[in-house]
Protein backbone atom coordinates (compact mmCIF):
# COMPACT_ATOMS: atom_id res chain seq x y z
CA UNK A 1 0.00 0.00 0.00
CA UNK A 2 2.71 2.17 0.74
CA UNK A 3 4.74 1.98 -2.29
CA UNK A 4 1.56 2.20 -4.22
CA UNK A 5 0.98 5.28 -2.69
CA UNK A 6 4.44 6.92 -2.83
CA UNK A 7 4.09 5.97 -6.70
CA UNK A 8 0.78 7.91 -7.13
CA UNK A 9 2.55 11.09 -5.18
CA UNK A 10 5.70 11.07 -7.29
CA UNK A 11 3.64 11.14 -10.21
CA UNK A 12 2.39 14.28 -9.07
CA UNK A 13 5.45 15.79 -8.26
CA UNK A 14 6.57 14.96 -11.72
CA UNK A 15 3.20 16.64 -13.10
CA UNK A 16 3.78 20.01 -10.99
CA UNK A 17 7.43 20.29 -11.41
CA UNK A 18 6.86 20.18 -14.73
CA UNK A 19 4.82 23.35 -14.58
CA UNK A 20 7.16 24.72 -11.95
CA UNK A 21 10.47 24.15 -14.20
CA UNK A 22 8.77 25.33 -16.80
CA UNK A 23 8.06 28.63 -15.65
CA UNK A 24 11.31 28.92 -13.53
CA UNK A 25 13.19 28.49 -16.78
CA UNK A 26 11.18 31.28 -18.50
CA UNK A 27 11.97 33.72 -16.12
CA UNK A 28 8.17 33.87 -14.52
CA UNK A 29 7.34 34.59 -11.32
CA UNK A 30 6.10 31.68 -9.11
CA UNK A 31 4.63 32.34 -5.89
CA UNK A 32 4.12 28.45 -4.50
CA UNK A 33 4.94 25.26 -5.05
CA UNK A 34 2.38 22.81 -2.80
CA UNK A 35 2.38 19.50 -2.77
CA UNK A 36 -0.97 17.98 -1.34
CA UNK A 37 -4.01 19.42 -0.17
CA UNK A 38 -5.28 20.26 3.39
CA UNK A 39 -3.01 21.06 6.63
CA UNK A 40 0.35 21.98 5.80
CA UNK A 41 2.97 19.45 7.31
CA UNK A 42 5.96 21.42 5.99
CA UNK A 43 6.77 24.66 4.76
CA UNK A 44 9.83 26.30 3.29
CA UNK A 45 10.04 29.23 2.19
CA UNK A 46 12.61 29.83 -0.52
CA UNK A 47 14.02 33.43 -2.44
CA UNK A 48 11.00 33.64 -4.16
CA UNK A 49 8.60 30.87 -3.95
CA UNK A 50 6.87 29.17 -0.94
CA UNK A 51 7.16 24.88 -0.86
CA UNK A 52 4.47 23.52 1.04
CA UNK A 53 3.92 19.50 1.50
CA UNK A 54 0.18 18.92 2.99
CA UNK A 55 -1.35 16.10 4.78
CA UNK A 56 -3.35 14.73 2.08
CA UNK A 57 -1.41 13.61 -1.27
CA UNK A 58 -3.90 13.64 -4.01
CA UNK A 59 -2.89 16.51 -5.74
CA UNK A 60 -0.90 19.33 -6.22
CA UNK A 61 -0.59 23.11 -7.81
CA UNK A 62 1.68 25.70 -8.93
CA UNK A 63 0.51 29.50 -7.94
CA UNK A 64 0.93 32.03 -9.56
CA UNK A 65 1.05 35.92 -8.12
CA UNK A 66 -0.83 37.29 -11.13
CA UNK A 67 -4.01 37.49 -8.92
CA UNK A 68 -2.89 37.49 -5.80
CA UNK A 69 -4.15 41.05 -4.68
CA UNK A 70 -1.07 41.30 -1.66
CA UNK A 71 1.50 40.57 -3.90
CA UNK A 72 4.81 42.92 -3.94
CA UNK A 73 4.73 42.56 -7.53
CA UNK A 74 3.40 44.90 -10.04
CA UNK A 75 0.69 43.88 -12.54
CA UNK A 76 2.65 45.19 -15.27
CA UNK A 77 5.99 43.24 -14.35
CA UNK A 78 6.37 41.50 -17.78
CA UNK A 79 7.67 38.36 -15.96
CA UNK A 80 4.08 37.41 -14.54
CA UNK A 81 2.36 34.58 -16.39
CA UNK A 82 -0.36 36.61 -17.81
CA UNK A 83 1.79 39.18 -19.19
CA UNK A 84 3.83 36.65 -21.07
CA UNK A 85 2.99 35.71 -24.89
CA UNK A 86 1.18 32.79 -25.49
CA UNK A 87 3.50 30.71 -26.59
CA UNK A 88 5.24 30.96 -23.38
CA UNK A 89 2.16 30.79 -21.07
CA UNK A 90 1.28 27.42 -23.48
CA UNK A 91 4.47 25.81 -22.62
CA UNK A 92 3.92 26.05 -19.09
CA UNK A 93 0.28 24.69 -19.27
CA UNK A 94 1.20 22.04 -21.39
CA UNK A 95 4.28 21.42 -19.42
CA UNK A 96 3.10 19.41 -16.81
CA UNK A 97 1.50 16.71 -19.20
CA UNK A 98 4.76 16.62 -21.37
CA UNK A 99 6.66 15.54 -17.77
CA UNK A 100 4.13 13.18 -16.95
CA UNK A 101 4.68 11.60 -20.48
CA UNK A 102 8.18 11.34 -20.54
CA UNK A 103 8.42 9.99 -17.20
CA UNK A 104 6.06 7.28 -18.21
CA UNK A 105 8.42 5.99 -21.02
CA UNK A 106 12.16 6.70 -18.24
CA UNK A 107 9.73 4.33 -15.89
CA UNK A 108 9.45 1.49 -18.54
CA UNK A 109 13.16 1.99 -19.51
CA UNK A 110 13.98 1.57 -15.60
CA UNK A 111 11.49 -1.79 -15.59
CA UNK A 112 13.17 -3.42 -18.91
CA UNK A 113 16.59 -2.83 -17.65
CA UNK A 114 16.01 -3.86 -14.10
CA UNK A 115 13.54 -6.60 -14.75
CA UNK A 116 14.08 -7.58 -18.37
CA UNK A 117 12.31 -7.64 -21.72
CA UNK A 118 8.48 -9.09 -21.47
CA UNK A 119 7.46 -11.87 -23.48
CA UNK A 120 3.95 -12.19 -23.99
CA UNK A 121 2.71 -15.39 -23.21
CA UNK A 122 -1.32 -17.11 -23.89
CA UNK A 123 -3.36 -16.64 -21.46
CA UNK A 124 -4.36 -13.37 -18.91
CA UNK A 125 -2.92 -12.68 -15.53
CA UNK A 126 -5.30 -11.77 -12.09
CA UNK A 127 -3.58 -8.64 -10.38
CA UNK A 128 -7.03 -8.62 -8.21
CA UNK A 129 -10.63 -9.70 -7.27
CA UNK A 130 -12.75 -7.91 -6.41
CA UNK A 131 -14.68 -8.69 -2.77
CA UNK A 132 -17.97 -10.95 -2.78
CA UNK A 133 -17.63 -11.00 -6.20
CA UNK A 134 -18.78 -14.15 -8.56
CA UNK A 135 -14.81 -14.83 -9.11
CA UNK A 136 -14.39 -14.77 -5.80
CA UNK A 137 -16.98 -17.36 -4.92
CA UNK A 138 -15.45 -19.67 -7.93
CA UNK A 139 -12.02 -20.40 -6.32
CA UNK A 140 -9.90 -18.20 -8.59
CA UNK A 141 -6.70 -16.54 -6.75
CA UNK A 142 -4.96 -13.56 -7.17
CA UNK A 143 -1.86 -14.48 -9.16
CA UNK A 144 -3.84 -16.93 -11.41
CA UNK A 145 -3.36 -17.25 -15.07
CA UNK A 146 -6.07 -18.20 -17.18
CA UNK A 147 -5.60 -20.03 -20.26
CA UNK A 148 -9.02 -21.01 -21.66
CA UNK A 149 -12.37 -19.81 -20.81
CA UNK A 150 -15.10 -22.41 -22.32
CA UNK A 151 -13.29 -24.18 -23.97
CA UNK A 152 -11.67 -21.54 -26.54
CA UNK A 153 -7.90 -21.11 -25.77
CA UNK A 154 -6.80 -17.87 -24.58
CA UNK A 155 -3.84 -16.14 -27.50
CA UNK A 156 -1.94 -13.55 -26.14
CA UNK A 157 -2.75 -9.78 -25.09
CA UNK A 158 -4.58 -7.53 -26.08
CA UNK A 159 -6.67 -10.32 -28.18
CA UNK A 160 -6.92 -12.45 -24.94
CA UNK A 161 -8.73 -9.56 -23.28
CA UNK A 162 -11.24 -8.67 -26.11
CA UNK A 163 -12.19 -12.48 -26.23
CA UNK A 164 -12.47 -12.94 -22.38
CA UNK A 165 -14.22 -9.65 -21.70
CA UNK A 166 -17.00 -10.50 -24.63
CA UNK A 167 -17.42 -13.66 -23.35
CA UNK A 168 -17.95 -12.54 -19.55
CA UNK A 169 -20.40 -9.64 -20.95
CA UNK A 170 -22.70 -12.09 -22.90
CA UNK A 171 -22.97 -15.08 -20.15
CA UNK A 172 -24.98 -13.62 -17.60
CA UNK A 173 -25.99 -16.04 -14.75
CA UNK A 174 -24.49 -18.70 -17.15
CA UNK A 175 -21.04 -20.81 -15.86
CA UNK A 176 -17.82 -20.32 -17.56
CA UNK A 177 -15.76 -23.40 -17.84
CA UNK A 178 -12.41 -21.42 -16.88
CA UNK A 179 -8.96 -23.29 -17.59
CA UNK A 180 -6.64 -22.20 -14.70
CA UNK A 181 -2.76 -22.31 -14.14
CA UNK A 182 -1.53 -21.86 -10.64
CA UNK A 183 1.51 -21.90 -10.13
CA UNK A 184 2.62 -25.23 -11.66
CA UNK A 185 -0.94 -26.98 -11.21
CA UNK A 186 -3.91 -27.02 -13.72
CA UNK A 187 -7.56 -26.29 -12.36
CA UNK A 188 -10.75 -26.58 -13.87
CA UNK A 189 -12.86 -23.73 -12.38
CA UNK A 190 -16.69 -22.65 -12.97
CA UNK A 191 -17.41 -19.08 -13.06
CA UNK A 192 -20.94 -17.75 -12.85
CA UNK A 193 -21.16 -13.93 -14.27
CA UNK A 194 -23.21 -12.15 -12.15
CA UNK A 195 -25.49 -9.40 -13.83
CA UNK A 196 -24.77 -5.62 -13.47
CA UNK A 197 -26.71 -2.28 -13.76
CA UNK A 198 -25.93 -1.59 -17.19
CA UNK A 199 -27.39 -4.99 -18.13
CA UNK A 200 -23.86 -6.73 -19.02
CA UNK A 201 -21.93 -10.23 -16.83
CA UNK A 202 -19.66 -9.30 -14.86
CA UNK A 203 -16.87 -11.24 -12.43
CA UNK A 204 -14.91 -9.01 -10.78
CA UNK A 205 -11.38 -9.41 -11.35
CA UNK A 206 -8.45 -6.92 -12.77
CA UNK A 207 -6.67 -8.12 -15.87
CA UNK A 208 -3.11 -8.44 -16.93
CA UNK A 209 -1.26 -9.76 -19.95
CA UNK A 210 0.64 -13.05 -19.39
CA UNK A 211 4.52 -12.46 -19.36
CA UNK A 212 7.36 -14.20 -19.32
CA UNK A 213 11.00 -12.23 -18.35
CA UNK A 214 13.88 -12.41 -20.45
CA UNK A 215 16.89 -9.92 -20.10
CA UNK A 216 17.46 -7.74 -22.39
CA UNK A 217 21.33 -7.70 -24.26
CA UNK A 218 22.17 -4.38 -24.40
CA UNK A 219 21.35 -0.76 -24.24
CA UNK A 220 20.08 -0.39 -27.92
CA UNK A 221 17.28 -3.34 -27.41
CA UNK A 222 16.14 -2.05 -23.93
CA UNK A 223 15.36 1.41 -25.69
CA UNK A 224 13.94 -0.06 -28.63
CA UNK A 225 11.69 -2.76 -26.48
CA UNK A 226 11.26 0.21 -23.82
CA UNK A 227 10.10 2.28 -27.25
CA UNK A 228 7.35 -0.23 -28.47
CA UNK A 229 6.05 -0.82 -24.97
CA UNK A 230 5.48 3.28 -24.38
CA UNK A 231 3.92 2.81 -28.11
CA UNK A 232 1.36 0.46 -27.32
CA UNK A 233 0.59 1.80 -23.66
CA UNK A 234 -0.51 4.73 -25.07
CA UNK A 235 -2.58 3.83 -27.67
CA UNK A 236 -4.36 1.56 -25.16
CA UNK A 237 -4.98 4.45 -23.23
CA UNK A 238 -6.24 6.60 -26.19
CA UNK A 239 -8.69 3.54 -26.90
CA UNK A 240 -10.21 3.67 -23.31
CA UNK A 241 -10.63 6.97 -22.84
CA UNK A 242 -12.36 7.34 -26.42
CA UNK A 243 -14.60 4.12 -25.45
CA UNK A 244 -15.14 5.68 -21.80
CA UNK A 245 -16.68 8.86 -23.91
CA UNK A 246 -18.38 6.99 -25.93
CA UNK A 247 -19.88 4.99 -24.01
CA UNK A 248 -19.88 6.87 -20.75
CA UNK A 249 -23.15 5.27 -19.07
CA UNK A 250 -22.09 1.49 -19.75
CA UNK A 251 -18.43 2.16 -17.85
CA UNK A 252 -19.11 4.86 -15.32
CA UNK A 253 -17.82 1.98 -12.66
CA UNK A 254 -14.50 1.65 -14.33
CA UNK A 255 -13.70 5.07 -13.44
CA UNK A 256 -11.27 4.74 -10.71
CA UNK A 257 -10.16 7.09 -8.02
CA UNK A 258 -6.88 7.71 -5.87
CA UNK A 259 -8.53 4.74 -3.22
CA UNK A 260 -8.94 2.26 -6.35
CA UNK A 261 -5.82 3.03 -7.77
CA UNK A 262 -3.88 2.70 -4.99
CA UNK A 263 -5.54 -0.21 -4.01
CA UNK A 264 -4.80 -1.83 -7.43
CA UNK A 265 -1.17 -0.66 -7.15
CA UNK A 266 -0.59 -2.55 -4.08
CA UNK A 267 -2.05 -5.43 -5.40
CA UNK A 268 0.47 -5.72 -8.06
CA UNK A 269 3.33 -4.91 -5.51
CA UNK A 270 1.98 -8.38 -3.31
CA UNK A 271 2.48 -9.93 -6.60
CA UNK A 272 5.49 -8.56 -7.82
CA UNK A 273 7.51 -5.63 -6.68
CA UNK A 274 8.63 -4.70 -10.30
CA UNK A 275 5.52 -4.31 -11.59
CA UNK A 276 5.19 -1.02 -10.13
CA UNK A 277 7.47 0.56 -13.28
CA UNK A 278 4.94 -0.75 -15.30
CA UNK A 279 1.81 0.59 -13.19
CA UNK A 280 3.44 4.23 -12.43
CA UNK A 281 4.10 4.36 -16.49
CA UNK A 282 0.24 3.58 -16.97
CA UNK A 283 -0.80 5.80 -14.63
CA UNK A 284 1.54 8.66 -15.61
CA UNK A 285 0.14 8.24 -18.99
CA UNK A 286 -3.55 8.18 -17.53
CA UNK A 287 -2.81 11.72 -15.92
CA UNK A 288 -1.41 13.06 -19.13
CA UNK A 289 -4.13 12.42 -21.01
CA UNK A 290 -6.69 13.20 -18.26
CA UNK A 291 -5.17 16.39 -18.01
CA UNK A 292 -4.89 17.14 -21.68
CA UNK A 293 -8.71 16.70 -22.08
CA UNK A 294 -10.24 20.15 -22.66
CA UNK A 295 -12.17 20.37 -19.92
CA UNK A 296 -12.91 23.53 -17.10
CA UNK A 297 -9.78 23.30 -14.62
CA UNK A 298 -7.71 21.22 -16.12
CA UNK A 299 -5.11 22.23 -18.35
CA UNK A 300 -6.51 21.09 -21.63
CA UNK A 301 -9.71 23.71 -20.75
CA UNK A 302 -6.73 26.19 -20.12
CA UNK A 303 -5.51 25.82 -23.38
CA UNK A 304 -8.69 26.12 -25.21
CA UNK A 305 -8.57 30.00 -23.74
CA UNK A 306 -5.31 30.56 -24.86
CA UNK A 307 -6.40 29.25 -28.52
CA UNK A 308 -9.40 31.21 -28.47
CA UNK A 309 -6.95 34.38 -27.74
CA UNK A 310 -4.84 33.61 -30.67
CA UNK A 311 -7.96 33.49 -32.72
CA UNK A 312 -9.77 36.53 -31.59
CA UNK A 313 -6.31 38.22 -30.40
CA UNK A 314 -7.49 39.19 -27.22
CA UNK A 315 -8.02 37.12 -24.04
CA UNK A 316 -11.91 36.45 -23.49
CA UNK A 317 -12.66 38.43 -20.06
CA UNK A 318 -11.05 37.49 -17.15
CA UNK A 319 -14.58 37.23 -14.74
CA UNK A 320 -16.21 34.43 -17.83
CA UNK A 321 -12.66 32.71 -17.70
CA UNK A 322 -13.01 32.22 -13.83
CA UNK A 323 -16.63 31.34 -13.72
CA UNK A 324 -16.16 28.98 -16.12
CA UNK A 325 -12.65 27.50 -14.21
CA UNK A 326 -14.84 27.75 -10.95
CA UNK A 327 -17.96 25.22 -12.30
CA UNK A 328 -15.31 23.06 -13.66
CA UNK A 329 -13.54 22.38 -10.83
CA UNK A 330 -17.02 21.86 -9.01
CA UNK A 331 -17.96 19.20 -11.41
CA UNK A 332 -14.62 17.51 -11.07
CA UNK A 333 -14.63 17.87 -6.90
CA UNK A 334 -18.10 16.32 -7.30
CA UNK A 335 -17.25 13.57 -9.54
CA UNK A 336 -14.10 13.06 -7.44
CA UNK A 337 -15.64 12.69 -4.07
CA UNK A 338 -17.97 10.44 -5.58
CA UNK A 339 -15.98 8.28 -6.72
CA UNK A 340 -13.54 8.38 -3.62
CA UNK A 341 -16.52 7.45 -1.44
CA UNK A 342 -17.52 4.67 -3.78
CA UNK A 343 -14.14 2.73 -4.15
CA UNK A 344 -13.66 3.04 -0.46
CA UNK A 345 -16.86 1.48 0.46
CA UNK A 346 -15.97 -1.29 -1.99
CA UNK A 347 -12.38 -1.69 -0.44
CA UNK A 348 -12.04 -5.21 0.77
CA UNK A 349 -10.97 -4.36 4.42
CA UNK A 350 -14.28 -2.15 4.63
CA UNK A 351 -16.72 -4.58 3.25
CA UNK A 352 -15.05 -7.68 5.55
CA UNK A 353 -15.45 -4.81 8.75
CA UNK A 354 -18.95 -4.28 7.63
CA UNK A 355 -19.98 -8.24 7.33
CA UNK A 356 -18.09 -8.57 11.05
CA UNK A 357 -20.37 -5.82 12.43
CA UNK A 358 -23.57 -6.54 10.93
CA UNK A 359 -23.97 -2.49 9.02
Amino acid sequence: MLAAITVLVILIVVHELGHFSAARLQGIHVKRFSIGFGPVLARYKGRETEYTLCLIPLGGFVGFPDDDPESEISIDDPNLLRNRPITDRAIVISAGVIANLVFAYFLLVGQTATMGIQDLQPGLMVPQIDNNSAAMDAGIKEGDIILSIDQYPLKEFPEATTLFVEKVKNSINKPLNLTIKRKEEILDLTVIPELTEEGKGKIGVGLLPNVQLSRAKNLVEIFVYSSKTYLNAFTLTIKGFWQLIRHFQENIEQVAGPVKIVEYGASIAQNNLGNLFQFGALISINLAVINILPLPALDGGQLIFLLIEGFLGKPLPNKFQEGVMQTGLVLLLGLGIFVIIRDTVNLTIVQEFVKQFGM
